[in-house]
């Protein structure tokens, strides 16, 4: 609180007068004295001014020298005041200056060379602690003496006195500010604080009592850390300097420092200011390294150096929420702006390319993670704008999601359907195709960028492709491009002349999509009753695989084998051997990538296979021994033909391909 003097009558700083009575002239019989001059009663009157313009102003400290005053002004002990004309005001002014002068003039850096170069708070704990608590006095003495007598020539030595105290703390704040920039850094406050924990257990500081003071003074020798304790100090000189009414100068000095360390914590991030227009001439492949750069540093940023600077400006400035907020949006408003601004330019105006919509997604997340703390640290209304900026690139971000989306399942509608496919194996636009959904399906900020978007009309879909249940709008979007996608294999097939291995083209392909869905985040947000149903179209394209391609191998083992003459058996082996070569030869090329259906595949022709084989190869063999005529007719025993079965769907058939694959070769011929 600034003492503001109720303007009275001047009292001679030399004289003591004492009224005779409520309507006497407060003036000193000397400036009454008759005698007197003119001139000299006003010199008087315009000391009587200043002093009034002095103490209107007060808390503000004159740059001038005190050394005159301490020669001009005769110490306490040196007035000689009547008892009776003492109030009790006075005579507290009085103690206090009698104690506090002799501290105060000690620390004067404008009178003391060892002042000059040496720091209060540094030199010793206990005589600044001593010092605070002495001024904290001074100011209640004034404040108690200039309500009952403004007019009190106690009043100009204790306002001298103040003015030097303050000087005295401007310049250890100062000190503590520069000197501590290793304790004060933002990551150490962040990690060893909390703005909780700091405002709760020292916010009564600021009722400056001696009690409080010794308080401060025991956590100070108690409290390890010297961060808490050099922002204790800081906490206890602005407490002291804004009840003084001083605290402009204080609050000066934290904000051009402490700026400072947050602008430079800024640029080490590697954050830089970009505009729109600059954004988009980048390549991509520089712009994607900014944007990891950006992604590393928004969490250093929010976690320690905003949240840092927030706890320490909370903490030293806790006696006043205007002086917080000031000093903190000052320090970290320009900062803030550019880093959370970066996102929504690079979404506005970054060019097209695959890997964007990752790094779209990746930045939001960065944002939408860390939304609370945002939210929480620029909690005052003064930084309301960077709460905004923050939230317009989320906006932004989104917006530039959706579109990628909208634009991928063009891309995807635009592929040539009447494309030569290589083989039955798994086609290039399912592999990549599913990557980049499975890998969408890993961002949960996808469904809340999708929440308000239009679903995909669900009457395009089959009903066996996802039920009528409602759904979120992610799992549909998702769904659908993966539809999108099954219906674009669909037309690829109608180019592949051999209808077995179109099946198995689709079986390849729709099982590498539920592989993918299986191993990601793509199995919660379709469901199990989607796997289900991709499940059992798998095992229907590999039985028409199967039907199609191994069913006249099948067919060709005779059923009635006892009833056979040895030239039927002779030719019954002749064609088995010629369709199970045949067959074999042209499937050994063929690739089923997935291990478990692979061996699916095999063994269902095995089983269908092997055992009518067998009944017919023991019943005809020992015949077709007896007779030299048939020697050689028999290629295949039951063990050949289920080592043959057991190479299939490795690709080429050879060893260096086969070991590559996924699965081992299993015999079935038992």
């Amino acid at each position: 609180m600034k003492i503001v003097p109720i303007t009275g009558s001047f009292v001679h700083p030399w004289s003591i007068y004492t009224p005779t009575s409520p309507t006497q002239s407060s003036l000193p019989n000397s400036i009454l004295n008759p005698n007197h001059s003119i001139s000299q009663f006003i010199s008087y009157t315009s000391l009587n001014s200043k002093f009034i313009n002095n103490m209107k102003k007060f808390g503000f400290s004159p740059k001038r020298s005190s050394s005159s005053f301490i020669a001009h002004y005769p110490s306490p002990s040196r007035f000689i005041l009547p008892t009776p004309s003492r109030s009790l005001s006075d005579s507290v002014m009085v103690q206090t200056l009698e104690v506090a002068e002799p501290v105060i003039v000690k620390w004067d850096p404008e009178t003391s060379t060892y002042a000059k170069v040496t720091s209060l708070f540094y030199e010793n704990r206990g005589e600044a602690l001593e010092f605070i608590r002495l001024v904290n006095k001074l100011h209640k003495a004034m404040h108690a003496l200039v309500a009952e007598n403004s007019n009190s020539e106690l009043l100009i030595r204790a306002q001298h006195l103040m003015q030097i105290a303050m000087k005295r703390l401007e310049k250890e704040f100062y000190q503590i500010l520069s000197l501590n920039r290793a304790q004060l850094d933002p990551e150490s406050v962040s990690i060893r604080s909390s703005r909780t924990s700091m405002r709760s257990s020292l916010s009564d500081f600021a009722d400056e009592s001696d009690d409080e003071i010794r308080v401060a003074g025991e956590l100070i020798g108690e409290v390890e850390d010297d961060a808490v304790g050099v922002m204790t100090d800081l906490k206890l000189i602005a407490d002291c300097m804004i009840s003084s009414g001083y605290g402009k100068e204080c609050v000066q000095i934290y904000k051009v420092i402490r700026k400072s360390i947050v602008d430079e914590g800024i640029y080490k991030l590697g954050v830089e200011k970009m505009k729109s227009a600059h954004v988009h001439k980048l390549d991509w492949e520089v712009l994607d390294l900014k944007i990891q750069n950006w992604l590393e540093a928004v969490k250093i940023a929010v976690k320690t150096l905003f949240n840092g600077e927030r706890i320490l400006s909370d903490h030293v400035f806790a006696s006043s929420d205007s002086i917080r907020e000031s000093c903190y949006t000052e320090i970290t408003k320009e900062g803030a702006s550019i880093l959370f601004g970066f996102p929504e330019n690079v979404a506005k105006s970054s060019k097209k390319s695959p890997e964007r919509i990752f790094r779209m997604l990746d930045m939001y997340t960065a944002i939408a993670d860390r939304w609370p703390e945002i939210v929480s640290i620029f909690s005052f209304h003064s930084t309301s704008s960077v709460v905004n900026q923050a939230l317009n690139s989320l906006i932004k971000l989104g917006e530039s999601v959706r579109l990628d989306l909208t634009e991928f399942e063009m891309l995807l509608n635009k592929q040539p359907s009447k494309a030569a496919v290589a083989g039955p194996g798994v086609h290039k636009l399912t592999l990549d195709t599913m990557s980049y959904i499975s890998l969408l399906a890993d961002y949960g900020v996808l469904a809340d960028i999708l929440f308000d978007s239009p679903p995909p009309e669900k009457s395009l879909m089959p009903e066996t492709f996802f039920d009528s249940s409602p759904s979120p709008a992610v799992s549909l979007r998702l769904a659908w491009l993966i539809f999108v996608l099954v219906c674009k294999l669909d037309d690829k097939t109608k180019h592949i002349k051999d209808v077995s291995q179109a099946y198995l083209f689709l079986a390849n392909n729709i099982q590498h999509i539920l592989s993918k869905v299986r191993s990601s985040n793509l199995r919660y947000l379709l469901g199990d009753d989607w796997i289900g149903k991709r499940e059992e179209e798998v095992k229907n394209f590999a039985v028409n695989y199967e039907r199609v391609a191994w069913s006249h191998v099948i067919d060709a083992v005779p059923k009635n084998v006892t009833a056979m003459t040895r030239e039927e058996a002779r030719d019954s082996f002749k064609k088995v051997n010629a369709v199970f070569d045949e067959t074999h030869r042209k499937q050994l090329s063929v690739v089923i990538p997935n291990g478990k259906l692979r061996d699916e595949i095999k063994l269902s022709i095995a089983k269908k296979l092997l055992p009518a084989y067998r009944e017919f190869y023991d019943a005809q063999q020992l015949e077709m021994r007896k007779d030299k005529k048939f020697a050689g007719v028999v290629k295949y025993s039951p063990e050949d033909m289920g080592n043959a079965l057991s190479d299939l769907f490795f690709g080429s058939g050879s060893t260096s391909t086969s070991s590559s694959l996924s699965g081992s070769r299993t015999s079935f011929s038992r």
